[in-house]
């Protein structure tokens, strides 16, 4: 067999492979299931069945029929699930299962299990795994129990609980699915259903690897690198985010200058600024925001949250080491220093090569989408981006897209979720060169 034939086979069954053959499966039994007559009340086609269970599984939350109405009970239940399983990982349920039967994970489960939880090493993956299951299901319990003073005096008992535990599942997914057609806008006010969706997310964007660091170690000082600059950074995102929000639609009528009180207002400029990284979302209308409140959006949208959270995007971590990368140039430093800790060439390689990978996917997405699309440029833009980033908020553009453009922006999710460097890990080749040349010279800037 020759070495071409060996790596195909290699790549074939590597796990970065079989982790997308997983997800690419759910979300066609996802979209059979969801296309069954009991799951909808009609006219929901196999395209928008296939769109909503890419977009659930992606934990994304882009729509083309609306979740509460156009679904039945049982559609929605399944929604939840394709929800859960995509936020938390299909290889993560499985291992639990595996361990408490008693039964031995090998090492290809374990390679595909590392790659779904964002981790380098295997060594600790088991531990990582009951943290995520145990800080999921009490968040979402506890979430569930808030949310039910909210909506079971309004919907009654049995429709309160089920609106509470799926705005749960999906704010701690950071899915941003919601029962009502215009998302959580109804509670713009309400402090209690702002502040729980909110800490959700939040909590599950910073990555199960902080929130592990933070249970073991709790004092500042020993928490790991990775952590800290998690902390922080997600720390100055928020707050940055908030006052610009604020400045930027305080006066506009159609946003927050509608809102009765201040105090309306540093509300929903607080679940605005936190929602695009990457929750969903949404207490305004984003398709009446200002130009430079949208372009802000769209910075964060690509951010995200954490690795090995359910959130998508670049990642904190990635701006920060740009960041640092960037200002290293200007002081003719060879390495990065951060928090009493330098970072060498590999961890700048890879962050460079995940940024550029991220803007050539979004440009392709963007000019294959147009393609087809008639409506305004900037919403479109803004569409491709949440789907890149799993976001899920929308100006509307989604629902104009014809096949070719929601089978893009499914494209687009999908690598999202799975995230650009496990896509170009996959198609990837190690080798290791034969020849060494010269150094050049090359001009840059």
């Amino acid at each position: 067999m020759s070495g071409l034939q060996l790596s195909i086979r290699r790549k074939r069954f590597s796990p970065p492979a079989v982790l997308a053959a997983i997800y690419a499966t759910f979300i066609l039994i996802g979209a059979i299931v969801l296309r069954m007559p009991f799951s909808h009340y009609g006219g929901v086609t196999f395209s928008d069945a296939i769109f909503t269970a890419a977009s659930a599984v992606t934990v994304t939350g882009l729509i083309v029929v609306d979740t509460g109405s156009d679904y039945t009970l049982i559609g929605q239940i399944v929604i939840a699930i394709l929800i859960q399983i995509g936020g938390l990982g299909l290889m993560t349920f499985a291992a639990l299962l595996l361990t408490m039967l008693g039964l031995t994970i090998a090492m290809p489960q374990r390679l595909v299990l590392r790659d779904e939880l964002g981790q380098t090493g295997v060594s600790e993956l088991l531990v990582l795994v009951r943290i995520v299951i145990l800080v999921a299901f009490t968040a979402e319990a506890i979430a569930t129990a808030v949310l039910m003073s909210v909506f079971v005096p309004e919907f009654g008992w049995a429709q309160g609980f089920w609106q509470a535990l799926f705005h749960a599942i999906s704010a701690f997914n950071n899915a941003g699915f919601s029962l009502f057609s215009d998302s959580l806008m109804g509670y713009v006010a309400d402090p209690v259903v702002n502040i729980t969706i909110t800490l959700l997310f939040i909590l599950s964007g910073l990555g199960f690897v902080v929130l592990a660091d933070l249970n073991r170690q709790r004092r500042w000082s020993k928490l790991t690198l990775h952590s800290k600059l998690m902390l922080s950074g997600t720390l100055v995102l928020i707050l940055s985010a908030w006052a610009l929000f604020a400045l930027l639609e305080w006066r506009n009528p159609a946003t927050l200058g509608g809102l009765d009180s201040d105090g309306a207002r540093i509300l929903a400029s607080w679940f605005q600024a936190v929602t695009p990284r990457t929750a969903g979302f949404n207490t305004l209308d984003y398709a009446q925001m200002q130009d430079s409140t949208t372009i802000m959006t769209l910075a964060l949208m690509l951010v995200g949250g954490g690795p090995s959270s359910t959130a998508g995007g670049i990642k904190v971590t990635t701006l920060i080491v740009l960041a640092l990368a960037t200002l290293a140039f200007f002081r003719r430093q060879e390495r990065l220093h951060i928090f009493g800790r330098s970072l060498g060439l590999s961890e700048i390689m890879k962050v460079l090569a995940l940024t550029a990978l991220s803007i050539f996917l979004v440009l392709i997405g963007l000019f294959l989408t147009s393609i087809t699309y008639d409506g305004d440029f900037l919403d479109l833009l803004f569409e491709v981006c949440s789907a890149f980033g799993t976001v899920g908020l929308s100006r509307g553009a989604t629902g104009e897209l014809d096949e070719f453009g929601r089978a893009m922006i499914i494209l687009i999710m999908f690598v999202g979720r799975l995230g650009p460097l496990t896509l170009a890990f996959f198609l990837a080749t190690k080798t290791k060169p034969k020849i060494t040349y010269p150094e050049g010279k090359v001009f840059l800037g």
